[in-house]
C-alpha cells in the first residue's frame, strides 16, 4: 500500500520538470534577483511619491487612479519600511510572476516544453515588462490582471466550462480597482465573443454572474467617483485639452509597440496574433485575437500612450511560441490532438530545424541583455547617455515636456526630489519657532511630485504635510491652514506678489543635471490678498 501511495507523486514531480515549468520558475527567480539588485541604483520616481502619499490617505479612489496600488504600498511600507527596494518589491514580484503566467498560457494553448521556455524568455526580455518591474506604478500589476482574465477565458473555452467566467469577472473587478484601462480589454473580449462561435456563452448565467462580480468589486470606486464628480474623467479631459501627450501616427504607434516587447519578438507575437485569428488549431480561442484588434484600435483612436496596449502581449507571445514550436517540430496545424503513433513519428523525424530552438533563445537573450539598460538602471547616467547613442532607434517621448530632459523621463524623474525637499526644509527653518509651533504655516507645492517628496523626505524632520492643487492633493484641501504664512515652491515671484503682500525668496533647489525638475524656486509668502486659504483654494486646482 505504501509503495502505491508514493508512486503518483514521483512521476508528478518528474512531469513538472519535464514539461518545462521548472525552468520557467528559474527564469522568473532570475528576473526577481535582477530587479532587486538594480532597483535602488537611482532614486524614488515621481509617481512613487504619489502612490505613497495616497497610501497615507486610504480611501476608495484618487483623482488619477483607483485604490489598489495605494492600498498595497501602504501595507508593504507598514511591514517592511520605506527603503527603495521595498517600495519596488511589489513590481519586481509582479514582473517575475508575469513570466510564469505567460508560460502557463502557452501550456494551456497546447504548447510543450520549448513553447513554455520561449514564451517565458519573451516575457523576460520585453522592455516594458522590465520597466514595470523597476518602478512602482499602476502598470506593475496591469499585465498580471489582464493575463489572469485571459487565462480564465482560455479555460472556459478549453474545458467547455462557463463557470470560469465568474473568475474572469473577479479578476476584471480587481483590475478595475488597479487601472481603468482593463475595461478596454473587457470590451475586446465581449466583441470577440460576439464575433465567434463562443457567443453562445451569453446564454449561460455564469458570464452574467462574472459581470456582476466585476461590478460589485468595482462599485466602491465607482461611488467614490460619483461623489467627487468624476475626477478621473475631468483629469483626462484636461490632459487632452492641454495637448500634453505626444500623439502618434499609425506607423509610429505600431513601431513603438514593437519596441515595448523587444523588436526581435515582433515575429513571435505577430505569429501568435495571426494564429489566433486564422489557424485551425487555435480557432477556439479566436476571441483573444479579436480582443487584441479591438484594444489596438481603441487606444490608437483615443490617442492613448504607446504602453497602454502592453498588458495584452503575453497572450500573443504565448500563442506565437506554440506556433513556432509546432513549425520547428513539423507538427501540422490541423486543430486536432495527435495520436500516440503520430507523436512518435514526430519524434523520429530528422532534426532538420531543431538547431533553431537554441539559436532563437540565444538571439533573444542577447537582444534582451543589450536593451535592458534602456529600462533597468544598470548603468550610471553618464554611461547611459553614451549607451543610448549606440541604439539604432530614438527612445520614445510620451509628453512634450519631457523632450528637453537629458535622460528619458522614466529615469530623469528619479532625480532632484531630495534637493527640492531639502530647500523646503531650509525655508521652514527660517520660520520663527513660535510660528512653526503654532501650526499655521503650510508648505505649498505645484505638483504631486514636489508635494510627495516633501511628505516623504521631510515629514520625519517635523515638517507639516504638504499642500498642493495637483491631483488628489486638491481634494485633501487646505487642511485648516489660514494661508497667512505659506512656503511656496515652483512659482514665479511676480505672480506670488499679486497674491501676497510679502514675498521672500529663499533660494532654489540644488541643480541636478539629470532631473526633469531642477532648480525649483522656494518662497516664504505672507499676507494673502485672496482672503483665507479656504476661500482661495478653488483657484489652485491643477488637474492636467
Amino acid at each position: 500500500m505504501a509503495a502505491k501511495t508514493r508512486t503518483p507523486s514521483a512521476p508528478s514531480r518528474g512531469r513538472w520538470f519535464a514539461d518545462g515549468m521548472g525552468v520557467v520558475w528559474a527564469i522568473a527567480l532570475a528576473s526577481l534577483v535582477l530587479h532587486i539588485y538594480f532597483n535602488n541604483r537611482y532614486g524614488y520616481f515621481r509617481d512613487e511619491f504619489d502612490y505613497m502619499s495616497c497610501g497615507d490617505h486610504l480611501q476608495w479612489g484618487y483623482v488619477d487612479q483607483p485604490p489598489l496600488i495605494p492600498f498595497l504600498i501602504h501595507f508593504c511600507r507598514a511591514l517592511l519600511g520605506d527603503a527603495l527596494r521595498v517600495i519596488r518589491l511589489i513590481p519586481a514580484l509582479a514582473s517575475s510572476l508575469l513570466i510564469v503566467q505567460t508560460a502557463v498560457l502557452a501550456r494551456e494553448l497546447g504548447g510543450r516544453r520549448y513553447a513554455l521556455l520561449l514564451s517565458a524568455i519573451c516575457a523576460l526580455i520585453a522592455p516594458q515588462y522590465l520597466s514595470n518591474g523597476s518602478l512602482l506604478g499602476t502598470n506593475s500589476l496591469e499585465p498580471n490582471l489582464w493575463m489572469g482574465c485571459a487565462y480564465f477565458v482560455i479555460l472556459a473555452v478549453k474545458r467547455n466550462d462557463p463557470r470560469y467566467w465568474l473568475w474572469f469577472g473577479v479578476i476584471a473587478g480587481l483590475g478595475l480597482e488597479e487601472k481603468y484601462s482593463i475595461a478596454v480589454f473587457g470590451l475586446g473580449i465581449v466583441v470577440g465573443l460576439l464575433l465567434t462561435e463562443q457567443r453562445r456563452v451569453f446564454l449561460s448565467k455564469w458570464i452574467w454572474l462574472g459581470g456582476l462580480a466585476a461590478f460589485l468589486i468595482f462599485l466602491p470606486n465607482l461611488l467614490w467617483n460619483i461623489h467627487y464628480d468624476w475626477p478621473f474623467v475631468q483629469l483626462m479631459h484636461a490632459i487632452k485639452a492641454e495637448g500634453r501627450d505626444v500623439v502618434l501616427g499609425p506607423f509610429a504607434f505600431f513601431f513603438q509597440q514593437t519596441l515595448l516587447v523587444n523588436p526581435l519578438t515582433a515575429p513571435i507575437w505577430l505569429a501568435g496574433l495571426f494564429a489566433l485569428l486564422f489557424s485551425a488549431r487555435l480557432k477556439p480561442y479566436r476571441v483573444l485575437g479579436w480582443c487584441y484588434l479591438v484594444c489596438y484600435a481603441s487606444f490608437f483612436v483615443l490617442h492613448g500612450k504607446n504602453y497602454y496596449l502592453a498588458p495584452i502581449y503575453p497572450v500573443l507571445l504565448a500563442a506565437g511560441a506554440v506556433v513556432i514550436e509546432s513549425a520547428i517540430e513539423g507538427r501540422k496545424d490541423d486543430g486536432r490532438e495527435g495520436t500516440g503513433r503520430a507523436n512518435a513519428r514526430t519524434k523520429n523525424r530528422p532534426p532538420r530545424l531543431q538547431w533553431l530552438k537554441p539559436a532563437i533563445v540565444v538571439v533573444l537573450l542577447a537582444s534582451g541583455a543589450h536593451l535592458a539598460p534602456v529600462v533597468v538602471p544598470i548603468l550610471s547616467p553618464e554611461r547611459f547617455l553614451a549607451y543610448a547613442k549606440t541604439l539604432p532607434f530614438k527612445l520614445p517621448v510620451m509628453e512634450h515636456a519631457h523632450a528637453h530632459a537629458a535622460l528619458p523621463q522614466w529615469y530623469s524623474d528619479q532625480f532632484g526630489w531630495k534637493e527640492i525637499a531639502d530647500e523646503a526644509e531650509v525655508a521652514w527653518n527660517r520660520i520663527p519657532a513660535a510660528e512653526r509651533k503654532g501650526g499655521d504655516c503650510g508648505i505649498f507645492a505645484q505638483d504631486y511630485g514636489q508635494a510627495g517628496a516633501i511628505d516623504f523626505f521631510d515629514r520625519k524632520d517635523g515638517l507639516p504635510p504638504a499642500l498642493s492643487g495637483d491631483r488628489t492633493y486638491f481634494l485633501w484641501g487646505p487642511r485648516g491652514y489660514s494661508g497667512n504664512c505659506l512656503i511656496v515652491l515652483g512659482d514665479r515671484k511676480e505672480r506670488l506678489q499679486q497674491l501676497f503682500t510679502q514675498v521672500e525668496f529663499v533660494g532654489t533647489s540644488a541643480d541636478n543635471p539629470w532631473a526633469l525638475e531642477s532648480e525649483i524656486g522656494v518662497y516664504i509668502c505672507r499676507g494673502p490678498k485672496f482672503g483665507t486659504l479656504s476661500q482661495g483654494w478653488p483657484m489652485v486646482k491643477r488637474w492636467r
